[in-house]
């Protein structure tokens, strides 16, 4: 190999290996510093893409297993001492923003897809003597399971299963079973993939 070519080879390493590592470390270790009073726990193998940013302002948890890995433009927002905590390899890719006061539990292996919003709390607006603003919110915390993949543009305010697999520009508002596709807006039961004789009830019902 010729001078030339090694430098190449090394710039490449640098550019597409130990580069982007170092900037994920420096990220994660910048946003422990700004978090004074919060928990956090980023598991030292987890990628911290550019963009990444917290916004824990009391005594808030995030918690980040092995393997994960947030592309640019992930946001977390926990408000009060709400608890997020992400299974070992889940990948959150472009523009994911999770808003959490009570909890939020994901999985292991799960997929988010491009400008995905999970959220545990919805505005109240039904009392007409009061802006929408002044009537504060109603929360319930999320549970996803292992496996679980929702692709791009989703909101998700509801539970969702083991391996269910979550349509483009679906609002999930009440929980979707395990191995079941959801689609739409409201998201509804559409498909059911998994083990025979645990079909959800919903799904009979559509058909």
């Amino acid at each position: 190999m010729s001078v030339h070519a090694a430098i190449q080879a090394q710039v490449h390493r640098f550019a597409y290996g130990r580069g982007p590592r170092l900037a994920s470390r420096l990220r994660r270790r910048w946003v422990v510093f700004r978090h004074p009073f919060a928990r956090i726990e980023i598991a030292p193998d987890c990628y911290v893409g550019p963009g990444f940013s917290l916004h824990i302002p009391y005594r808030g948890t995030f918690i980040a297993g092995p393997r994960c890995e947030f592309r640019r433009g992930f946001r977390a927002e926990i408000e009060g001492e709400g608890r997020l905590e992400i299974g070992a390899g889940s990948v959150f890719t472009y523009d994911v923003i999770v808003q959490c006061t009570t909890s939020v539990r994901v999985g292991e292996r799960v997929m988010f897809g491009q400008a995905t919003l999970v959220v545990d709390g919805n505005h109240r607006f039904r009392e007409l003597d009061r802006p929408m603003l002044e009537q504060g919110y109603e929360y319930r915390p999320i549970a996803i399971g292992d496996d679980v993949t929702v692709t791009t543009k989703c909101t998700i305010i509801a539970d969702l299963g083991e391996r269910c697999f979550v349509g483009a520009n679906s609002v999930v508002v009440r929980p979707v079973p395990a191995f079941c596709v959801a689609v739409g807006n409201p998201a509804r039961v559409v498909e059911y993939f998994g083990p025979p004789g645990r079909e959800p009830a919903e799904l009979d019902a559509a058909r």
